[in-house]
């Protein structure tokens, strides 16, 4: 599908994020530090909806069980979940940011 524009800069302050839903993929944007990062919003361990969780820092904590995930590069920081989450490309351009599906 390419790049699809999810928010502008202005929408997304840092420590915040945001979830959408395109081409069938759940997908949550965080901006951590200034840098825009995307992995798969569904918890691979109990499907709950991550976006609904907390973020701290570059760890984002399921709201269920409490996996937690690296938003960098999806990886398990915590279980219960073994499986990491997908992640998506993210680029900003002249103040937007567009996530690749």
């Amino acid at each position: 599908m390419g790049f699809v524009k999810v928010a502008s800069k202005s929408d997304l302050a840092e420590g915040k994020m945001i979830s959408l839903e395109a081409e069938g993929k759940k997908v949550v944007v965080a901006n951590v530090g200034g840098n825009y990062y995307a992995i798969g919003n569904r918890c691979t361990h109990m499907d709950c909806t991550l976006s609904d969780g907390t973020l701290k820092g570059e760890h984002l904590q399921c709201p269920c069980h409490g996996s937690t995930f690296n938003i960098k590069n999806g990886n398990v920081v915590k279980g219960p979940a073994t499986k990491p989450e997908s992640i998506f490309q993210v680029k900003e351009e002249k103040g937007q940011i567009f996530v690749e599906l």
